[in-house]
């Protein structure tokens, strides 16, 4: 077990070990999917892996499906160089977004996560709005969040220092570091902030610098990064699935690809922590099925008609809440008629049996 202890195994895990399970099974971590492929870790080697029949059939949900920074039980074959992955240990936490375009799913973006990393750049992609999206589905997990504003050689440090007042001002007690990709100094200065054996999960958008980072952070050029476009500033980010590495000092950082779209879906709690002042002020409302959009006796509409919540911050709550209900609604929509036609699916199948026993 000491192996796999490296790769965040703590005793928070070790308590949720199903003893009844085959004494065969081995717990690895996920560090690589793709599709329904795996990269396992057991703390000494990397191995393929695939799901059971069995863990397919039974799947309802990309909930169910294993992510990068999942513990598993797993059969190991032709000595460790195969694993077929058995179940899923619990899980501490799962980052989970709407899966990009029109499709009403789930799409996981990592489990186990103990602290997430916001990353953005203080040029023209700096969005408080966006930072509040982020830290919605972080919020609906309860995971620590921290801050990194990257290119601050770009910007004055009165200019920085406007920027992290900004963010204070919607998160007080915010984590928050500015630094340069290009500065060494600012590069042993983030080192500092990771833990060893904690798991970190690094988010942000495409041409902020998360690949350039995590290349200094390791010494070396294993991800490769894409020249800016000079149209927007913005780096075209290579990084095309999730991946769990380690760094020198033991701490574990799952990267991810840029996200284009952080759709949200059942986040309730996520909102009502990103967005606390909102939350509070609702229970004194008039109506306890206050929308905070029309009705008198509002006390959210009465807070923002005194400026003691910014129109910009309003407007985005009630985007992002309507939002995640009514993805939340067509997502058990979804789920019903999926049921359903699994029903019409076996009475038809039972049918078609009886007729051929005649």
């Amino acid at each position: 077990m000491h192996n796999i202890e490296q790769l965040g195994f703590d005793n928070w895990f070790k308590n949720k070990i199903d003893l009844s399970l085959n004494p065969d099974f081995k717990i690895v971590r996920v560090i690589s999917v793709n599709k329904n492929s795996f990269v396992v870790s057991n703390g000494e080697k990397d191995i393929y892996a695939e799901l059971t029949g069995k863990f397919l059939f039974n799947t309802d949900s990309a909930l169910d499906l294993p992510t990068v920074g999942d513990f598993v039980y797993a059969l190991l074959f032709d000595g460790d160089s195969l694993a077929i992955i058995q179940d899923i240990l619990p899980r501490k936490s799962l980052l989970k977004r709407k899966a990009a375009g029109k499709k009403i799913d789930y799409q996981l973006i990592a489990a186990n996560i103990d602290i997430a990393i916001i990353m953005q750049a203080l040029d023209s992609n700096f969005n408080l709005r966006r930072l509040e999206r982020y830290l919605v589905i972080i919020n609906d997990n309860n995971i620590t969040p921290l801050i990194l504003l990257s290119k601050s050689d770009l910007i004055s440090p009165e200019e920085a220092a406007e920027k992290k007042k900004q963010i204070l001002e919607i998160l007080p007690d915010a984590k928050i570091f500015s630094f340069s990709n290009n500065s060494l100094n600012d590069i042993e200065n983030i080192k500092t902030l990771f833990t060893p054996h904690k798991t970190y999960c690094l988010l942000g958008s495409s041409g902020v610098g998360k690949t350039t980072l995590l290349n200094n952070l390791i010494h070396q050029d294993l991800y490769k990064t894409q020249p800016i476009r000079e149209k927007d500033d913005r780096g075209k980010h290579t990084t095309t699935r999730r991946e769990l590495i380690i760094l020198e000092n033991g701490a574990i950082i799952i990267d991810n690809p840029g996200m284009r779209e952080l759709g949200i879906i059942s986040n309730e709690s996520g909102i009502s922590s990103t967005f606390s002042e909102i939350d509070e002020l609702s229970d004194q409302c008039k109506y306890k099925d206050c929308t905070h959009t029309v009705e008198a006796g509002c006390a959210v509409l009465e807070a923002l008609e005194r400026e003691e919540i910014s129109r910009e911050r309003y407007e985005n709550f009630l985007k992002l809440y309507k939002e995640s209900k009514y993805n939340e609604m067509s997502y058990v929509e979804k789920r019903q008629k999926d049921k359903q036609f699994g029903k019409f699916f076996h009475s038809t199948m039972k049918d078609v049996k009886k007729m051929k026993g005649r």
